[in-house]
């Protein structure tokens, strides 16, 4: 007999608290052998290998276009979301041409009804060296590649999506530590400063797995709450600062100890929230809800200890376009994991930390092209069927409304 959603995410905590080599988990810190690591982002400009569509009967489900909401995440899924890529692989490194943008990006703004996909898109990446240098060249301008610019963001805006930048993704790891080492307040400035300039939320995408610079990062944190305060209201684009971690706990450890306990804390609250990144491939529903249950459960056997993680404080993440073959996470919401999931997302219990029942929502990798080879969002392979559905199916708010605090 199937154990209902909500029983088999309490269930699952249990188990990863009491027995963590049941669930996966190592019993020191540190990956496990032959555990999924860090998402597999492309570098700029190169293909990645095709990850494996999953194939699930879901129950409940909406069809396309039937547009009945399902109350079990309606009321949490806040955040619906998008990482954008342009058309070169995230590189963003030309002006685009609005028109063409957007025939391959309509969907993103309309569902058919008007209505956006998603309530919040997040332009990938900033080169953060590039940013500390204030670099313009061919592709760039004054540190941010030259197509993210006011004709895109205002593209979203103005149909009431939110827009943020993605300073890092796995390519830029090592020029995340040398501008962290180089001054990361300075860094931490100029991201503001751009955020403001263009209207915009910032992403902090910094990968580093083995010995991430804390005290930079601090100091970049510092620098962008000094010059843009936390705004729990939601109302000032530019305060919307928010982090990547892994999808589980596993992995990016070091920064997620810190950012968990000291960033992303209910009672004093720096950052927004966290996104809980794509593992290698496309996960199982199984596998999916375990790793965001890593975070809602914390690792107290690390040391240092990573704590719990409050609902109201993280997303997941789900593959739209990687590979060779469309998923139906873009295209078919009934067979999707933004619909099979949906009962844990909505129904996740804070675990130690946290009042409000319900992760944020979800993040979808990636709109566009994320890799020169494989599939695209563009049409015939835009996401009307699933990510579109699933905005109808989860009642997603549209502009995005003050985020739950607790």
């Amino acid at each position: 007999m199937a154990v209902p959603a909500l029983r088999r995410s309490i269930l699952a905590a249990v188990l990863v608290a009491l027995f963590p080599l049941v669930a996966g988990t190592p019993a020191a810190a540190g990956p496990a052998a032959g555990a999924a690591t860090g998402p597999r982002r492309p570098v700029p400009g190169t293909a990645t290998g095709a990850a494996q569509p999953i194939s699930r009967a879901a129950t409940g489900a909406v069809l396309p276009g039937q547009g009945a909401a399902r109350p079990d995440a309606a009321s949490s899924v806040s955040v619906y979301g998008a990482w954008h890529c342009s058309d070169d692989a995230c590189l963003w490194g030309t002006v685009r041409d609005m028109t063409q943008f957007d025939a391959d990006n309509h969907w993103l703004i309309d569902r058919g009804d008007g209505r956006p996909s998603v309530n919040l898109v997040v332009l990938s990446f900033v080169n953060p060296l590039r940013l500390l240098n204030q670099t313009t060249d061919a592709q760039t301008a004054a540190g941010v590649p030259v197509g993210m610019n006011q004709a895109v963001v205002d593209y979203f805006t103005s149909h009431g999506v939110r827009v943020m930048l993605s300073i890092g993704g796995i390519t830029y790891v090592n020029d995340w530590n040398t501008a962290l080492a180089t001054d990361g307040a300075q860094l931490g400035r100029n991201a503001a400063a751009v955020a403001r300039r263009l209207g915009v939320g910032i992403e902090i995408d910094y990968e580093e797995s083995s010995s991430p610079n804390l005290t930079g990062l601090q100091a970049f944190i510092d620098a962008y709450r000094a010059a843009v305060p936390y705004d729990a209201s939601g109302a000032d684009p530019a305060a919307r600062l928010t982090i990547d971690l892994a999808a589980g706990d596993r992995w990016l450890i070091g920064l997620t100890q810190k950012a968990t306990a000291d960033w992303l804390r209910t009672d004093t609250p720096v950052l927004d929230y966290a996104n809980a990144m794509v593992p290698s491939r496309q996960p199982s529903t199984g596998t999916a809800e375990s790793n965001w249950t890593e975070h809602l459960v914390g690792k107290p056997n690390y040391s240092p200890p990573i704590p719990p993680l409050a609902p109201a404080k993280f997303t997941g993440s789900l593959y739209i376009a990687e590979g060779s073959k469309v998923r139906p996470e873009c295209t078919d919401f009934a067979d999707s994991l933004q619909n099979s999931t949906g009962d844990f997302v909505g129904n996740a219990a804070p675990q130690g930390a946290g009042a409000s029942t319900g992760m944020l929502g979800y993040m979808f990798w990636a709109a566009e092209r994320p890799s020169t080879r494989g599939v695209t969002t563009d049409p015939p392979n835009s996401c009307e069927g699933g990510v579109e559905a699933g905005a109808t199916a989860y009642s997603v708010p549209v502009p995005m409304p003050a985020l739950r605090q607790s």
